[in-house]
């Protein structure tokens, strides 16, 4: 076999290709092994129990890769035990950490579209493996080392059970239900399709308004991502429950493909990415579960974290984008909470992973505590630090990698002195352009590895005001 042409390349967070072209099962059989004995190689020693965990999400044939998984490895002379139903990546991650496994491979594509496919790695601790790891696999599948001639065994296990037990330990999930089948809290959730689908269900044992919750593989025609072009039908849902006189608090909860990453609506049918849940979250843990430790943000985090972290006097700590270094962060102290712009926010008192059930979990308990809908709760943050803030973030496609490094040659031998008009006050270089503006803005500017995109992320005082710095910057772009 070879791999010239197009190899397996590990990307943030595991290896994805398109079914049938890069994602074959001549791969995934050739892969699984090797991705197993880097994992005997890295966590043989804390790990008592060398079984490797296979698990999957609902993609088309993710069932039977994971299956064509199981036996490669079982006749490479491993223990295996194999999910019996799909499930979201982050139970299988806590499956790995209560059962002190060597680790999981996990077939799924989080949130690409529906006709890709791919393997995420799991560690013996809970979590995704680092870029290290995923290099001493990819070295290997160019000298593949030989096997036990000793067959495996295969087991089979349910990826739920366990892992909703813990989910409902964390919270006052009697409350919660109390309040649903009172009629003061009605749950909306989009499972777009994916692993999270009948999850909420499952672990509040009360019906919700659940949609796209059948097997689709094409996602409904585009990809299972939480972003706001792909929630037409729960904004409006959710909007139209709330019209009227109903005076219950409602939520509108969204997941993506793989069950790690989350957003929300509000009872207006607004939009909520994380820069407004991550706040919601903080302020609930601290001062309705009084839990302290270290947040996690990444560099476009919004600045009202920082100001909530301030208020409460506990330490914060930024890293990169990407949820791999909020998860190296994780290992190493008190956390309390990680998160990230795209979705993905983690706890400290669970699994250095992402985790968008248990976080749908917090909220639910939030909203329940406070009596407020998820937008009121976010004013009343903004208030008590006295910190006014909107974001938005667009990707601007560039003509050219040509052009892409023009911008970048730029960026690295002149500065901003002003961006729309505002006095550039430092520029933060630790993942991309970070500008900080006069009035409490900021700008940051970010290249794709892999295409000519431009990301552009920016937080002011008003949506005007951040709509005439993205502006100003994508006029910038195109007279260079």
């Amino acid at each position: 076999m070879t791999f010239k042409q197009n190899p397996i390349k590990f990307g943030t967070d595991g290896w994805r290709g398109v079914i049938a072209a890069d994602f074959t099962f001549e791969r995934v059989i050739m892969l699984a092994p090797i991705a197993a004995q880097v994992l005997l190689n890295n966590y043989g020693t804390i790990s008592n129990n060398h079984t490797i965990i296979v698990g999957y999400d609902r993609r088309f044939l993710a069932e039977e890769f994971a299956k064509a998984a199981a036996d490669s490895l079982v006749e490479a002379g491993f223990s295996v035990a194999l999910s019996q139903a799909y499930a979201p990546t982050p139970a299988f991650s806590w499956v790995v950490k209560s059962q002190n496994a060597l680790g999981a491979i996990i077939l799924t594509a989080s949130h690409n579209p529906g006709k890709y496919l791919g393997v995420k790695i799991k560690g013996a601790f809970g979590g995704s493996v680092s870029s290290e790891i995923t290099q001493q696999i990819e070295n290997l599948l160019y000298n593949v080392p030989k096997f036990s001639k000793k067959l495996g065994t295969l087991s089979f296990f349910d990826p739920w059970k366990s892992y909703s037990q813990e989910l409902k330990s964390k919270v006052d999930i009697e409350k919660i239900q109390k309040a649903i089948k009172n009629q003061k809290l009605t749950v909306f959730a989009d499972v777009m399709y994916g692993a999270a689908a009948n999850g909420l269900e499952r672990l509040l044992e009360c019906p919700i308004q659940e949609i796209n919750s059948h097997r689709d593989p094409l996602f409904g025609g585009h990809a299972p991502e939480p972003l706001p072009c792909n929630l037409t039908e729960l904004s409006t849902t959710v909007k139209k429950f709330n019209t009227g006189k109903n005076c219950s608090l409602s939520i509108g909860l969204v997941f993506d493909g793989d069950g790690d990453r989350i957003a929300a609506v509000d009872k207006q049918g607004n939009f909520l990415s994380s820069q407004v849940l991550l706040p919601i979250l903080i302020d609930h843990l601290v001062i309705h579960k009084g839990l302290k430790g270290e947040i996690i943000k990444t560099v476009s985090s919004s600045d009202l974290i920082s100001r909530l972290a301030g208020l409460y006097d506990l330490p914060i700590f930024e890293t990169p984008i990407g949820y791999k270094y909020i998860a190296d962060r994780m290992l190493g102290g008190n956390v309390l909470i990680g998160g990230e712009e795209s979705g993905g926010i983690g706890y400290g008192i669970h699994i250095p992973e992402r985790d968008a059930l248990l976080s749908a979990l917090y909220l639910l308990e939030a909203i329940v505590q406070s009596g407020d809908d998820l937008g009121e709760y976010y004013l009343k943050l903004q208030k008590k630090v006295n910190f006014f803030n909107a974001y938005n973030r667009i990707d601007l496609p560039l003509s050219s990698f040509d052009m892409r490094s023009k911008l970048i040659k730029y960026l690295e031998t002149k500065s901003f002195k002003k961006i729309a008009n505002k006095n550039v006050l430092r520029c933060d270089k630790q993942d991309g352009y970070k500008y900080s503006l006069e009035d409490q803005s900021w700008l940051l500017i970010r290249f794709s590895g892999t295409e000519p995109i431009l990301r552009l992320y920016c937080e002011s005082l008003t949506l005007e005001k951040v709509s005439n710095i993205l502006e100003w910057i994508k006029n910038w772009a195109s007279s260079i």
